[in-house]
Formats: C-alpha cells, sequence, structure tokens
C-alpha cells in the first residue's frame, strides 16, 4: 500500500510502499478514507518530539473495515469508523477507574517476537501511536476505534479522531466547564476552535479567542467565540482581564508553547482554572508566579480531552449532525496523501484550521 513515511526530523515525509500485515485475532483492517494533518504529527517531524524512524505518521482518521482478526465482535467489514490513539486494554487500573485516556498497556501493540503491523522490504516499520493514518490502510486494534453511524461524512469523522475530541473534551470532560462562564482559549487553531466550539455547546457566558494570525480569529468568531485577542498586537493577559473584568475562570492553551501557557495561567481570575492541551516541547518548562497560586488558581494538564472515545466520539457525530458542532468550516483544504508536506508548511504559516488527506472514496 502508498504510504507517507518519516525518516527522520526535519527531512520532508516521503511516499513509499509499505507491507500491511493481516489481522491478529483481536485486529481491524481499515482502509483509510480521510486523515488529517494535526499539529502533533508536526512536532515529531520538527523534531521537538523524539520518534524512532521510519515510520508512518498520521493519528486523525476514519475509514471504512476491510477484514477482522478472529476474536473480533465489535465491528464487521463494511462498518464505517474513526481510529483513536486512546487505545485501551480494559483492564489495567486506569481502565478500571474510567481513565481509559491514560491506558499505557503494551498489550496493545505486537511484542518483538510477533511480525510487525508494518513492514517495508522485510524491514519493520514503525506504527505511529498505534495508528499510523498518513497510509492507504491502518492495521489497529479493536479498541483503538468506534463504530459510527453510516451517514457521517468521513472526511468531517476524521476531525474527530483527535482534534476534536482533544479540544471539545478539554472544556466537557478534563475542565467541565459549566454554563454561563467565562472562557479563554490561547491558538485558534484545529485543537483550539475544537475548545471554543466546546465552550460555546457548554454554554460559556464569554468565550475568548486568542491568536495572532487574522483568519484564524475570524474561524473562531464564526465557530463560537464572543471576543477576539489579536497577540501580535494587543497584551492578551491584559486585555483578557479588561474584558472580564479582572480574568476568566477557565483558560485552555492550544498551541504547545511553554510562555503561552504562563499567559494562560496569569488570565485567570482568583479561582480560576487554566488546562494546557498543546503540547509543550520536551525540556520546556512552563512558568508561574508563585503568589498567584494563594489565589486558588490551578493549573493542570490534559490528554486528548480525557476522553471516553467509545462514549465521546458518537455524541460528536450527533452534535455534528444536529447542526451543534461545526466540522465544515474548520476544513481549510483537501489534498491527496501527496500533499502532506505542504499541509505541514501551510500549519507552519497559519494558512489552515486544518487539512484534510483524502486517501480513498467512501
Amino acid at each position: 500500500m502508498k504510504a507517507a513515511i518519516f525518516h527522520g526530523p526535519h527531512e520532508p515525509l516521503t511516499i513509499e510502499q509499505v507491507d500491511v500485515d493481516k489481522p491478529g485475532p483481536r485486529e481491524v483492517l481499515v482502509r483509510t478514507v480521510a486523515s488529517g494533518v494535526c499539529h502533533s504529527d508536526l512536532h515529531f517531524v520538527d523534531g521537538l518530539y523524539p520518534y524512532p524512524a521510519p515510520a508512518v505518521l498520521g493519528h486523525e482518521a476514519a475509514g471504512v473495515v476491510e477484514e477482522v482478526g478472529d476474536q473480533v465482535t465489535y465491528v464487521k467489514p463494511g462498518d464505517h469508523v474513526i481510529a483513536c490513539l486512546s487505545v485501551f486494554c480494559g483492564h489495567c487500573d486506569m481502565c478500571v477507574t474510567g481513565r481509559t485516556h491514560l491506558c499505557r498497556n503494551p498489550e496493545l501493540r505486537r511484542g518483538p517476537g510477533e511480525a510487525p503491523r508494518l513492514s517495508q522490504g522485510g524491514s519493520p516499520v514503525h506504527q505511529f501511536l498505534n495508528i499510523s493514518s498518513y497510509a492507504e490502510r491502518m492495521l489497529l486494534h479493536e479498541h483503538a476505534i468506534v463504530r459510527i453511524r453510516e451517514d457521517m461524512p468521513l472526511d468531517r469523522a476524521a476531525l474527530i479522531g483527535c482534534g476534536v475530541t482533544t479540544g471539545v473534551g478539554a472544556v466537557l470532560n478534563t475542565a467541565r466547564v459549566p454554563a454561563g462562564s467565562t472562557v479563554a482559549v490561547f491558538g485558534a487553531g484545529g485543537v483550539g476552535l475544537a475548545a471554543i466550539q466546546g465552550a460555546r455547546i457548554a454554554g460559556a457566558g464569554k468565550v475568548i479567542a486568542v491568536d495572532t494570525v487574522e483568519n484564524k480569529l475570524a474561524t473562531a468568531k464564526q465557530l463560537g467565540a464572543t471576543h477576539v485577542v489579536d497577540a501580535s498586537s494587543h497584551d492578551a493577559v491584559q486585555a483578557i482581564r479588561e474584558i472580564t473584568d479582572g480574568g476568566v475562570e477557565y483558560s485552555f492553551e492550544a498551541i504547545g508553547n511553554a510562555k503561552v501557557a504562563a499567559q494562560a495561567f496569569d488570565a485567570l481570575a482568583p479561582g480560576g482554572t487554566a488546562t494546557i492541551i498543546g503540547m509543550i516541547p520536551v525540556g520546556q518548562k512552563v512558568e508561574i508566579d508563585g503568589p498567584s497560586l494563594l489565589s486558588e488558581k490551578r493549573l493542570q494538564g490534559c490528554t486528548m480531552g480525557s476522553n471516553r472515545f467509545r462514549v465521546d466520539m458518537p455524541r460528536y457525530v450527533d452534535f455534528y449532525m444536529d447542526g451543534r458542532l461545526k466540522l465544515d468550516e474548520m476544513i481549510t483544504r483537501k489534498g491527496p496523501l501527496e500533499d502532506v508536506n505542504d499541509a505541514f508548511r501551510a500549519m507552519k504559516a497559519g494558512e489552515v484550521a486544518r487539512t484534510v488527506l483524502e486517501l480513498s472514496p467512501a
């Protein structure tokens, strides 16, 4: 099959042929219909997070089941599914205490003595985050997919595989923003726009979007921001304090920048909570003013929107179909797999909210 291969940081991905194995007893072979290009992938391409090469990147995807292992009963060929990197075992401490998104059980991957899921010329190719969606097919553990209704467009469903679940979930699951609250979201890329929508869906009273790119702020207003702050020409923290008469109750950092994370904390009112969604590069530290902790401000992390993806993702699909969650507006451009490197370029330039790669017809 055709796939985009990562050969190391700061190198363009190359389109090559890769072999995919047959499904094991609890595995599912999925024909990839669409894959979003997420900023998390760019972190690895830019060397901000280490990852072994060669590998097939990509993790935000939807597709159609082609083949299942002999112990799989959850899905059958022809089912439409979304892939999720929050693959869970179902029996570790994290899983049985309701935190399946924090499962790290190695049994979900093939072991050293088993044939690799992906290979090239007989040599293993690393599977990225148990997904590898920049390929025509994905070989996944059955607990890495969720079955969805077939009237849901798969190019939109792909966004739910990571960015939407991360952003909306950070608001609804991690921070649990109540109706009427004041919210600030730093970063109006794919995840930030999802967080803005999550705040709107939660019934927040004020939703302030912060970014440095004018067209991204315009999209933020379209998707639910009540106020916008251009951080390229304004002090974002001061602007938020003026809009809210002292600070927001909830803030979200959706960029992956340590300094912006500190700003998200500084923008809080007493008793407020800052949730860091973005992937801050390895080695960077978030510095906050110690005395401000005396006002009971909180700084917390978040991974994949604290999701319970087999419950959350079908709900997000319903939100979209009912008109409550806007996904069409988040897709700035579409293209074939061969456009992946230009998609990264456009992301770094601030030209897009999301690029969706279309790998096969639905």
